[in-house]
């Protein structure tokens, strides 16, 4: 007997079974993708010191992009929107209780802490989590025939969604950051703008130049130059944007002139564009 035949032959798993490997799968999801941001020090500040207002803007924005994700690649299949939506909340309560242990274990979370400083530490670090949880399942899982025809035939407005999901998981970890403001002092206009090129061209070879599994595929007859106006130019254009919003959710962009913050954008979209063009690869 060969090994798909025995593949084909696993036994069937109760509905209830399935879903709770699904969780145990989304709550791997979880730890794996916040790892760096349980590990970073800023992040568990900004729980204290952040504007709360903007804070819960982010919360309340990634729940629609949640809600997309787990159209594409949720921890456990769905079949509407409906699905989708609930897909979502679980998604972000697995990151949540993840986030709550973590946090924890590490002595972030102590008795007698200010309710407030609990909740926003806690929903910063679930907002990353919950990526996680959703891709849980594509990591982690296995996949159908018919999920993969889907993932082939994604739409180009959905190539762009992906790309703001990863723009948004691997910018997430490092915005909060000194490091982000003190490259950015470092470098001049010219080194902006060679950082700015080099980004879009790691884009391109990501998605569609060096071969790597789950790459997209090239539309036959589309020029090579047509290919990176339409996808990877408003692809980086994503990735700045989010770098942006980030930085201003982060109090990264308050009283900061305008060269400054240019190009610290441009120093958080690279990490961001990676994460934009490795998204397709990973959902």
């Amino acid at each position: 007997m060969n090994a798909a035949a025995s593949t084909d032959r696993r036994p069937s798993r109760s509905p209830t079974r399935s879903f709770a490997i699904s969780l145990a799968r989304a709550f791997g999801g979880a730890l794996v993708f916040s790892m760096p941001m349980f590990m970073t020090m800023e992040l568990w500040q900004l729980g204290f010191v952040a504007d709360p207002i903007r804070i819960a803007l982010l919360v309340v924005l990634m729940v629609p992009v949640l809600v997309g994700l787990s159209h594409y690649g949720g921890f456990e299949p769905t079949f509407d929107w409906q699905d989708d939506v609930v897909d979502a909340f679980v998604g972000y309560a697995v990151a949540f209780a993840a986030s709550f242990l973590v946090l924890a274990l590490f002595g972030q979370l102590q008795p007698g802490m200010p309710w407030d400083e609990v909740v926003g530490k806690l929903a910063l670090q679930a907002v990353g989590g919950s990526i996680g949880a959703l891709l849980a399942e594509g990591q982690f899982g296995t996949r159908d025939d018919q999920a993969e025809e889907e993932k082939e035939n994604t739409s180009h407005a959905g190539e762009l969604f992906l790309m703001l999901v990863g723009a948004i998981f691997l910018a997430l970890s490092v915005a909060p950051t000194e490091e982000m403001a003190l490259i950015a002092n470092k470098m001049g206009p010219a080194q902006a703008i060679a950082l700015a090129g080099l980004s879009l061209i790691v884009m391109h070879a990501f998605v569609y130049a060096v071969d790597f599994r789950g790459q997209a595929e090239v539309p036959e007859g589309m020029p090579r130059w047509s290919l990176f106006l339409r996808h990877t130019v408003p692809g980086y254009a994503i990735a700045l944007l989010v770098s942006v919003y980030l930085l201003w959710t982060f109090g990264r962009t308050d009283g900061a002139g305008l060269e400054h913050l240019v190009t610290t954008a441009v120093v958080l979209a690279f990490p961001a564009s990676i994460g934009a063009a490795a998204a397709r690869l990973l959902i």
